[in-house]
Order: structure tokens, then sequence, then C-alpha cells
């Protein structure tokens, strides 16, 4: 498959209102649970990703009938908890952590065995995180060297609850457990460490399942009954939109709108860390949207300063620092990153492939195991590699704004994975972006 590479050339202030993508986490798990519901669910302002494309393919053959997804709408008919079916070969999820690891706990409660295979960058990621705890609520996974893909779930075995204290705060392993938990006998427990995305929890309840939540920890009985069938409108995701809000703080004289944005407290940690750089967010038109908050975001530019990012964030923006570190290189002082070694086990090792590429762009980093230290001064332009991460193509595709001459970023195909329409939304409020297939 040809690759597409990104040529971004510095100019002047970005301005305008877009709707970046849906919300990617949100997506799969309307999926997910509207599938194991009862009845029609209705889903709108659905991410049309590849990741989320990846997970409806698995529960169409799965026995699930979907129609969409068209302009955002999805409708599943829900086969309730007990109605899936085998499927006819292994579940191939593309480049999906999330719907590998959801669906490991979801399909090691069926009466049937599942074969849970991805590409080559999935293939390398690591999965005794989930495969162990459903392990110890009684079900057989069988994991690949080195605890990898492929997945092989053998089906028929009864869970049990358990109490599982989570080593590392993760919204995907907690989800997973929880899933598994609507068939096991007894109370399934999560206590984390740190906070994760609650949408799991949310959405559970919003789907009529009873789940307990008392700070750190999440609780909910088996066999509590069915889920039954909602409508579920999908916010823009805050992953999405936080490329624009890095934008917009770093390059002179911007203003840009950022419509109907999931603000959720377990997600905005991109948002308080800019802050705290100096950044200018404001919340406008605040409302709630089925379960989630959600807000206009306005970004405006101002100088931008270096700080110790507090550790309790870092969990809350996981998936940012990407662009967090674009951030950093443009502002004044030092930025230090620690307790971050999660970004060394995403669709790539996050913390080498930035260090590599803000090192090649002229920024003073230092690299270490659980993070990095960052010294503003801006960049010059050049040739990026992303290592085919999504997140880190549209992070460089930022610093190119800043950049003293253009900057080409390869091997962007896979922002279709979480961003389909990034290009689109970059060249509406003023990028300088061309394309190019290689």
């Amino acid at each position: 498959m040809a690759s597409i590479d990104y040529t971004v050339r510095p100019r002047g202030p970005l301005s305008g209102t877009i709707t970046v993508a849906g919300d990617k986490s949100i997506s799969h798990r309307a999926v997910i649970l509207g599938a194991l519901a009862r009845g029609r669910s209705e889903i709108t302002g659905l991410l049309e990703g590849e990741d989320v494309l990846g997970t409806i393919a698995a529960f169409r053959a799965l026995g699930v009938s979907i129609e969409g997804p068209h302009e955002g709408h999805l409708v599943v008919e829900g086969v309730g908890l007990y109605g899936l079916k085998a499927p006819v070969g292994p579940l191939d999820l593309g480049n999906s952590g999330t719907s590998m690891r959801l669906l490991a706990g979801l399909l090691s409660a069926q009466p049937f065995g599942t074969r849970l295979v991805g590409d080559e960058s999935l293939m390398r990621r690591p999965m005794e995180r989930v495969a162990a705890p459903l392990r110890a609520m009684g079900a057989v996974i069988e994991t690949g060297e080195g605890g990898r893909p492929p997945l092989h779930i053998v089906g028929g075995r009864p869970l049990s609850g358990i109490e599982y204290r989570l080593p590392v705060a993760s919204a995907q392993v907690k989800s997973a457990i929880l899933l598994a938990g609507l068939y096991a006998k007894g109370r399934t427990t999560v206590i984390e460490p740190a906070p994760s995305r609650d949408h799991s929890e949310r959405m559970l309840a919003g789907f009529g399942y009873p789940v307990t939540r008392d700070g750190a920890t999440v609780s909910l009985e088996g066999g509590q009954g069915p889920l039954h069938s909602v409508c579920l409108d999908v916010p823009a995701d805050l992953s999405s939109a936080a490329f624009f809000l890095v934008a917009a703080s770093i390059v002179p004289g911007s203003s840009v709108r950022l419509k109907r944005v999931g603000i959720n407290p377990t997600r905005r940690g991109v948002i308080d860390i800019l802050q705290a750089m100096g950044a200018v967010i404001e919340q406008e038109n605040e409302t709630v949207a089925s379960g989630e908050p959600v807000a206009d975001l306005v970004v405006r530019a101002k100088p931008l300063r270096g700080i110790a990012i507090p550790p309790e964030l870092v969990p809350l923006a996981i998936d940012e620092f990407p662009a967090l570190f674009v951030a950093a290189a443009c502002a004044e002082g030092v930025t230090t990153l620690r307790g971050a070694e999660e970004l060394r086990v995403k669709e790539s090792d996050r913390l080498a492939v930035m260090a590599r590429g803000l090192a090649a762009l002229g920024v003073a980093v230092e690299e270490r195991p659980d993070g990095l230290t960052i010294t503003g001064g801006g960049f010059r332009g050049g040739v990026i590699d992303s290592g085919g991460d999504h997140r880190i193509a549209m992070a460089f595709t930022v610093a190119g704004l800043r950049a003293t001459a253009p900057l080409q970023v390869r091997d962007c195909r896979n922002v279709s994975t979480s961003f389909p329409g990034f290009v689109t939304c970059a060249r509406a409020v003023g990028f300088d972006l061309e394309t190019t297939a290689s």
C-alpha cells in the first residue's frame, strides 16, 4: 500500500471554526455495548477512522447486524449479552490496541473460541497486561511470543469475579476486566493507581447496567440483567483537538474554535498542561451529551513557558504527549516529563521516536526511560519519519507551522486510524499542507 507524506510550510496566523473527528474511545465502546444491548441503538457523531471500522467489522463477524457508518451515523441491532456467534476465522483488528484489549475481555466469556490478530504494529504490542487478570477470572488465553499477539481465547470457560489492582493506570485493561465481569459469577472490582478514562463506566450505566464508582474503585456484579438500547451522540475527540490546541497556541496571532469537544475530567490533562504553560483556552457552550461533558474550546495564541509536568496529569494526557512535546519545543525554558514509560508501548515507542525527530529538527532534547526533557527554541525544516504512528505524524505536522523552512513528515497513512479528516481540518484553519503519495 502506498505511503502518504505531508509537507508543511510555515505561515501566518491560524483562524476559523472546525469540528474535529468523533471521540475514538467512545466510538469503540458505543459499538461494543450497542452490540451487547437488546434492540436497536443509534449512534451519531461516530468516528469513521480505521480503528473503529475494525471494531465494527469484528462485530459483524460475530453475527451482529450493523448499518453504516454514514456521515457518523451508525445503527446497531443488538443481540443481547448472550447472542454473539462464533466467527468463521480470526478477527483482524488492524492497528487498534483498544479493540484487541476490550474484545479480549468480552470474548473470554463466550461459549466459542476466537483468535485475535492485527497489523504489524499491533502484533508488537503487549497483551499480557490484559491476559493476566482475565486468566485470574478463569479465562484461558494464549498469547504469542513475549506476551504479544496473536491472542487465542478458548471458549466455554466459566468466569468468577475478582478484585484486581491495576499496576499501571489503563482504561483499556480496566474496561476489558469490566466487560468480562458482565458474565462473571459474583462481583468484579478494579482498583486504579491513578485515574484513567472512565468512558466504559459512564456508558455501561447509560445502557442500564449498574456500575459502582467510589474514588479509585470501580465495581459491578455479573448477571445483573440486560443492556438496553440507546441513542448516543459521540462528542468530538479531545485527543484530535489537541493538535489544534497546540497549533493555535504556538502560531502568533492565531484564534481557533473547536466545536463540541468532549471534556471528560479523566481526559482533560492536555488542557490543564497547556494552561499551566500559559496557553489561553476557554470553554464555551458547555453541556452534556450522552453522559459526557462537552464544550466549544476557544484557543488563542500566547507565548508558552516550560514546566515540570505534574505527575498526576500524566495518565490524563497519555495520548496527547506527542502534541505536547511540540508545544514544549516552542516554549521558553525547559519542560520535563517523568512517569510516562507507558508511551513506549503505544503504536510506536513515542518517547524514542519523538526524541529522534525533535533532535533532527534542532531541538535540545534528553530522553530518559520514563520521559523527556525538552528545551524550547523552535524548529528548523527537514524530513521526519513518523514511524507509522498517527499521533506522531500529526504532531510533527503541527511543528512545521513554526519551522524555519518546509518540513516533510513521511509515512502518514495511519492518520486515518484516528482522524481521517485531519488534513481537511488543518487546511480549514490555515495550514499550508500538501499531501503526496510515495
